[in-house]
């Protein structure tokens, strides 16, 4: 099953709905993979039971036909947004213990679309980082160069991807932060237009620019994730009301 780790979002994707493997065999490849892969301190909070749950639901889905666009896809979520019942603290001692009582929109939509959250990962406290070593929780590793930064504040979502310990992940930029670990990483992160993505439910650092982004392995991938992200939302009044193309196509 540690094969499964290896597979793209749109290769998992195609996998599972010709039930070559099932949604829980690939939740279990990752979360094995987090079990022994924790010398990077990708993650602050791991949620396997919960993913396991999530998965085993996505299978149910693909038997009778329901699957959504993410059905069974294993995500991690950086500390910055606000997970119902999931402990969220922007990395920070400040927000020990909070468990939200609702669900940021995006992880809203990922949810809605199938997809299943194996945990919390690490960033600078407050997204106010470029390094990956201000985190309350300790530094996190660049899985490509271990004695090197994995740039942050997305730090956790950037090595989360690149050492296969999550498919894809969340993250948040407001001046580089998606795309700044991205690169120091070696994958894909994109910071997309302003309003395109609501930001309900996200630990704000500066309003008027932090924006939410996909960080995954391929091009295609980010355009996958992106599709599942975006769109109006009342909740935001900075969200922008206008029509989402098929980035993917």
């Amino acid at each position: 099953m540690s094969d499964l780790t290896k597979l793209t979002i749109a290769e998992t994707r195609d996998g599972l709905k010709k039930r070559d493997f099932t949604a829980t065999e690939v939740v279990s490849a990752y979360i094995k993979a987090m079990e022994s892969n924790r010398q990077y301190n990708a993650y602050v909070l791991e949620t396997p039971e919960i993913a396991l749950e999530q998965a085993k639901a996505s299978d149910r889905r693909y038997a009778d036909g329901t699957n959504g666009a993410l059905e069974g896809i294993p995500l991690g979520i950086k500390d910055l947004f606000c997970t119902k019942g999931i402990r969220t603290t922007a990395c920070s001692h400040i927000l020990d213990g909070f468990v939200p009582q609702y669900e940021s929109t995006v992880t809203g939509k990922l949810l809605s679309a199938g997809a299943a959250v194996l945990g919390k990962l690490n960033m600078d406290e407050f997204a106010m980082g470029a390094s990956g070593e201000n985190s309350a929780y300790g530094i996190t590793r660049n899985p490509e160069a271990p004695d090197r930064i994995p740039g942050g504040s997305s730090s956790g979502s950037a090595a989360a991807v690149a050492s296969a310990t999550a498919i894809a992940a969340l993250g948040s930029d407001t001046g580089g932060s998606i795309r700044q670990p991205a690169g120091h990483c070696g994958i894909v992160g994109l910071k997309p237009t302003y309003g395109r993505v609501s930001r309900y439910g996200l630990v704000a650092f500066a309003s008027s620019l932090d924006q939410i982004g996909p960080m995954t392995q391929t091009v295609e991938d980010a355009a996958i994730l992106l599709q599942a992200i975006s769109g109006h939302d009342r909740k935001d009044s900075t969200s922008a009301n206008c029509p989402v193309p098929d980035f993917e196509a």
